[in-house]
């Protein structure tokens, strides 16, 4: 599972560092990819399969299902760390995620999400109080 909130940088080649805590769960060829929020995501395999096999019962003849399956698939790329914990974010997640020089590294359960220090706090500040936290998973049934 992955939880907790980090900040990195993104080097001059694009490169950042996976977290310590996490890399022990991310095995070869795990995907980076633009997700459905403005931020990237990273997945180990097995988690990036459940996504492909729920894209893969979407019906054909559907035009939002194959628009949602090339989205998906253009923009996700596998990758491998480095002995450093390194990996290149290419460009097509840098740009969709509006990553520059800094990232916030989100555990986000079974996966991790890369967003921009601005996108983040704009994301994060629907439950910044205690009192807003409480109504969301009141309304979610937790």
């Amino acid at each position: 599972m992955f939880i907790g909130e980090y900040r990195h940088t993104v080097d001059e080649k694009g490169r950042i560092a996976v977290p310590v805590r996490f890399r022990a769960q991310l095995a070869e060829n795990s995907v980076v990819a633009s997700w459905v929020d403005p931020c990237g995501s990273i997945h180990p395999p097995e988690e990036w399969a459940k996504v492909m096999a729920r894209l893969e019962g979407l019906p054909i003849g559907d035009p939002a299902a194959r628009q949602s399956n090339r989205t998906l698939t253009a923009r996700a790329f596998p990758f491998d760390m480095d002995k450093q914990g390194r990996f290149v974010l290419p460009p097509a997640v840098r740009d969709w995620a509006g990553l520059t020089n800094e990232v916030v590294i989100v555990g986000a359960r079974d996966h991790i999400e890369l967003w921009s220090p601005e996108r983040w706090a704009q994301a994060s500040a629907a439950t910044s109080s205690p009192e807003a936290l409480g109504a969301l998973l009141q309304g979610l049934g937790i």
